[in-house]
């Protein structure tokens, strides 16, 4: 199967059926948001990375598909700000199961979320031995729920790019993700309109602030790190070593 063919929703159904008698085990879902992304950029950011994302780690593993990202996801730290969107942990594990269960019904063997935006990967965590116990033990659930380590990979790119740059990386609508959003939907984003936010390192105890007191009160802009100096070559490099992480760790 081509590289261009590894999207589920795109494939007729003889077409999967054929990818898995080819050995197309696995299925990828990427776990986006819709919410505010600062001055500069647009509501999807999280979603629309997903599906770029998903589809890199597909290919890294290997006998792959990816289905549809599920697009809207636990936000409730960004609703301060206008326009996000925000569902129950509740909703996106039943969301998650029944996408796991359809998955095992028709013959695969693993599926893969993978978080695109901070606020999934707790509660993925959290509900993983849940998903599990819903699908049985032939069928594997596994996902990617690292969020410090996920920002690292974006300080290892933007290093490897532009060095002078990773103070700027702070893991939200910032250098990494404003130079992703060039790479992907360049047409979306106000470049005249980036903008300074929190600078710090992003670690367990900012994190730990930001879903405790909302975004707002950490960054009134709504901006982790500088979106300023953002390029498409950066954004391919952050692209690069989020998805050769992610597929590693899930390699293990």
């Amino acid at each position: 199967m081509s590289q261009q063919n590894l999207l589920l929703e795109e494939l007729t159904s003889p077409e999967v059926k054929r990818a898995l008698q080819d050995g197309y085990a696995t299925v990828v879902v990427a776990v986006g948001a819709v919410e505010q992304h600062g001055p500069h950029l647009p509501l999807l950011v999280d979603a629309v990375r997903g599906d770029r994302l998903a589809l890199e780690v597909a290919r890294r593993l290997g006998d792959a598909l990816v289905a549809p990202t599920i697009r809207v996801g636990c936000s409730e730290h960004h609703m301060a700000f206008p326009g996000t969107l925000s569902i129950r942990q509740q909703t996106l594990e039943a969301l998650c199961t029944d996408y796991a269960v359809s998955l095992s019904r028709h013959g695969f063997r693993r599926v893969c979320f993978v978080p695109s935006h901070g606020g999934n990967f707790a509660p993925l965590a959290d509900m993983l031995n849940d998903l599990r116990s819903a699908v049985g033990p032939d069928f594997e659930v596994d996902a990617y729920t690292d969020l410090v380590g996920f920002i690292e990979f974006w300080k290892s790119a933007v290093a490897s790019e532009a060095p002078e740059l990773v103070t700027r990386v702070g893991g939200h609508a910032d250098i990494a993700e404003s130079s992703e959003m060039l790479c992907i939907r360049p047409d979306l984003v106000r470049e005249d309109l980036a903008e300074e936010g929190y600078l710090a390192d992003f670690d367990d105890a900012l994190s730990e602030r930001i879903f405790r007191d909302g975004f707002r009160e950490v960054t009134p802009n709504g901006v982790l790190g500088d979106a300023q100096g953002m390029s498409r070559k950066i954004g391919e490099r952050c692209i690069e070593h989020a998805a050769d992480g992610i597929a590693a760790a899930l390699q293990k």
